[in-house]
């Protein structure tokens, strides 16, 4: 599979396992899984036909890592950015000390006067290094940087969460909290 078709059907996914699965007749299991046997018949039903070894490709050469097959292999699920009522099942940890957001310029008065905020989503994503927070911000355009001091925040209450591809996941970043990097 070419990288424009990897592509392509990544945001099918995205869009699928993450915010419609009703749109393609796909119910979202606890913990967000759905059986790959029912995404399989669901995207072919929609247009989007794909083998199990393709859909084993979009998974592993995701570059983000979005999907996961649970140990079985059997079912699969997006790990974070839902906007449809789902339970993770994830457990609370402690973060590192710094984290890191990436955004656009046209975002920093909201986020300097609010902070971080999940929005539409679970929870606000907040990345372990500064070159996949780099990545992230690029997605829009000149990314800005925001380190976020998680050690002050989870000392303060703030509950983290760390999804399987090592997104942390907090659901929202008072703005005394964040510094933007220089550019």
């Amino acid at each position: 599979m070419d990288t424009k078709q990897t592509t392509r059907l990544s945001k099918f996914l995205s869009k699928h396992l993450r915010h419609a699965p009703e749109a393609i007749g796909l119910h979202l299991e606890a913990g967000g899984w759905v059986a790959v046997a029912d995404l399989l018949a669901a995207c072919a039903a929609h247009g989007h036909p794909l083998t199990r070894d393709e859909l084993e490709d979009v998974v592993e050469d995701n570059d983000k890592q979005r999907f996961a097959f649970d140990e079985a292999g059997q079912r699969i699920r997006a790990q974070q950015g839902h906007s449809v009522e789902v339970d993770l099942q994830l457990v609370a940890a402690e973060p590192p000390a710094v984290l890191y957001h990436g955004t656009v310029p046209a975002a920093l008065p909201a986020i300097r006067h609010t902070g971080l905020q999940k929005m539409s989503r679970h929870h606000v994503h907040l990345s372990p290094n500064e070159a996949t927070a780099r990545r992230v911000g690029q997605r829009r355009g000149r990314p800005v940087l925001l380190a976020v001091d998680a050690a002050a925040l989870h000392a303060a209450g703030g509950v983290f969460y760390r999804s399987g591809n090592g997104v942390w996941l907090v659901d929202s970043v008072p703005p005394q909290y964040l510094h933007e990097l220089p550019g």
